[in-house]
């Protein structure tokens, strides 16, 4: 009889944590990120941003990840599953150039096919197992607008 409720217990246990990962949602999502690192250009990071650094943020709802490229603005569809992710071709945006950072990011974009959050909390984009970028948190995208 005992062995049954230890039994019992575990399986509602398990039971227990397997839905309450169901509800959580990617910690992409709420969160605006500017970009720290990107990788395959010889010029320097901050030669490439010299005025303002890319940043992004995830609608989950619409789909949609939406940001700056580090001079004009920038919108794209995305698709998430577990640690995939890939953008669509970007919405049309203003026409300023600002030097090759805005060519570069949009290119790399293009090449992500994962994610992960490292211990620190900043979100990776990676090419298979190479990260291509870094973004750091920001703040929330309700209560902040960059």
């Amino acid at each position: 009889m005992r062995f049954s409720y230890i039994v019992t217990f575990c399986l509602l246990l398990v039971a227990s944590c397997t839905v309450q990962k169901q509800n959580t949602l990617p910690p992409v999502y709420g969160k605006i990120w500017e970009m720290q690192y990107i990788s395959g250009i010889r010029i320097a990071f901050d030669g490439l941003y010299p005025d303002r650094k890319p940043y992004i943020a995830f609608d989950k709802d619409a789909g949609m990840v939406s940001g700056n490229t580090g001079c004009n603005g920038y919108s794209a569809p995305f698709t998430l599953h577990a640690d995939s992710i890939s953008f669509g071709e970007p919405g049309p945006s203003t026409l300023m150039y600002c030097g090759e950072g805005e060519k570069t990011f949009l290119d790399m974009m293009q090449r992500v096919n994962r994610y992960a959050i490292d211990s620190a909390g900043n979100l990776e984009l990676l090419m298979n197992e190479v990260m291509i970028m870094r973004f750091s948190p920001q703040g929330n995208t309700e209560n902040q607008q960059k």
